[in-house]
């Protein structure tokens, strides 16, 4: 039973045959692994309830159901990397353990060691997924207005803006400090690379064509508020998130 106060990995391994299942043990115990061992399908289906492991290792020919049975009742339990291990080495068996949601399919006899490898690898591709799907949820349940500065683009409620080149710097400008009150001639500055004070009106015309574009993806929300006889702010309540 593992110890709730452990903070090491937990892998779980399915194997039948007591030899291989000691060994692939001992090699993820030196690498600084908390391994738990079963050796049924049932008992595997129990033990990613009770433990919670983070990968499980499992062969297929095990004795109450196949490995393949198993990674399919596994979907409606948890969603982790499952490595599986067999003795027959044909493309046919690679290909189902793929598609049954395998994410790495080794033949017996194998290396402990290459399996180690494997385990770290299929590891750290899945804390990537795992980063990209939170970095999703951020964009679309948590950030109003995203800015992309490497991309020049800006997604205002989910949906991209196209915008001209000034607008994009005078969006990047009011967004980088919400709240705080610019006069049209610091927009300017912000817009063009040569501001000229005649030009100061057509700072309205962009404000005006800016607002036009994000109310077409969100009606109920003033983004730039007027201060009158003072210039333009970006809304404090709208949640910004710049990459």
């Amino acid at each position: 039973m593992s110890n709730p106060t452990d903070e090491r990995i937990k892998i779980l391994i399915v194997e039948y045959e007591p030899s291989i299942a000691d060994n692939i043990q001992y090699s993820l115990e030196s690498e600084g692994y908390y391994p738990i061992v079963c050796h049924t399908g049932k008992d595997a289906l129990d033990g990613i309830r009770v433990h919670q492991p983070s990968l499980m290792i499992l062969d297929v020919g095990l004795p109450d159901m196949n490995g393949f049975e198993v990674c399919s009742r596994l979907q409606s339990i948890a969603s982790i990397p499952v490595i599986f291990l067999t003795a027959r080495n044909t493309e046919i068996d690679r290909v189902v353990g793929l598609e049954m949601g395998g994410d790495d399919y080794v033949c017996k006899p194998f290396s402990p060691r290459e399996l180690t490898a494997r385990v770290r690898a299929v590891l750290r591709r899945s804390k990537g997924k795992e980063r990209a799907m939170m970095q999703e949820e951020i964009r679309e349940v948590i950030c109003d207005l995203e800015v992309d500065n490497a991309k020049c683009q800006i997604r205002y409620n989910g949906n991209l803006l196209v915008l001209s080149r000034y607008e994009y710097r005078l969006l990047c400008a009011m967004a980088s400090k919400p709240g705080r009150v610019y006069s049209r001639a610091q927009l300017m500055n912000f817009a063009s690379d040569e501001p000229d004070a005649a030009m100061e009106r057509t700072v309205d015309v962009h404000v005006k064509t800016l607002r036009a574009k994000m109310r077409a993806f969100r009606e109920d929300v003033d983004a730039i508020l007027t201060h009158r006889g003072l210039g333009y702010s970006f809304s404090e309540h709208l949640a910004i998130l710049f990459l």
